[in-house]
């Protein structure tokens, strides 16, 4: 179990830099995509499947519609992929910049920390993820209305900025 939660781990952090050093939404969708799915996977690891799986379609589905806008309204006839010169200049020092945290947080990460929610079932009455939806609905509730205003205004932040001074592909219509 370790070593899954390693990669997965490891997957989540990979797609976080390819997200961070690639300017084209498309690729930058596609590692939005892989970084959803390797952290709804810890979450699995670590006893939450549900919420993983709700996590995962909610997610999938507001990134479906925010690419969906901002593909259309921003295509690029020639959009840089992640092994060209100057992505590949970020990439490598996000690349650098993890390990140097690596490096300086090492010592406090112990076998401990990976132990799933299910696990530690002789102390709790409750699965890990039944008590986490309970409490995600009572009292997070008003966490999950911000949530779903932040989502929208970020819908309209990203169609803004992709309009730019001329419509895109739009204008051809």
């Amino acid at each position: 179990m370790t070593y899954v939660m390693f990669l997965l781990l490891s997957g989540l952090v990979l797609g976080l830099i390819g997200v961070a050093s690639n300017p084209s939404p498309y690729f930058a969708a596609l590692g939005l995509v892989v970084v959803a799915g390797m952290g709804c996977g810890v979450l699995v690891g670590h006893g939450g499947p549900f919420l993983s799986l709700v996590l995962f379609l909610i997610y999938l589905g507001g990134m479906l519609v925010v690419f969906a806008y901002s593909a259309a309204l921003a295509a690029e006839p020639y959009p840089e992929s992640w092994f060209s010169g100057s992505v590949g200049l970020y990439t490598g020092a996000y690349m650098l910049g993890v390990a140097l945290a690596g490096g300086v947080f090492w010592g406090g990460w112990y076998d401990v920390s990976w132990v799933p929610a299910d696990e530690l079932g002789d102390f709790s009455v409750f699965r890990g993820d039944t008590g986490g939806v309970a409490l995600m609905y009572s009292a997070g509730g008003g966490m999950l209305v911000i949530s779903a205003w932040v989502l929208l205004l970020t819908l309209f932040v990203v169609l803004e900025l992709t309009r730019g001074l001329s419509r895109g592909t739009v204008r051809a219509v």
